[in-house]
């Protein structure tokens, strides 16, 4: 899967970033949720996992189509 960088709010190349796949899916990159918080998730599987995104990544950068 070849990945196309979208845009970033982090000022030293770290996280939060999201990035746009071949086929139009969007791949985000961010700090892992905490073992607390996960446990508050529905139906997680075990290939899933769950980052945070600051709000302003994603009205900033995110796709409006």
């Amino acid at each position: 899967m070849k990945l196309r960088f979208i845009g970033t709010t982090s000022e030293h190349g770290n996280c939060p970033t999201l990035y746009e796949t071949e086929t139009g899916d969007i791949v985000v990159q961010g700090d892992e949720l905490d073992p607390a918080h996960r446990a508050q998730l529905r139906d997680l599987g075990v290939a899933e996992t769950a980052v945070v995104i600051p709000r302003e990544l994603l009205t900033r950068f995110a796709p409006k189509e």
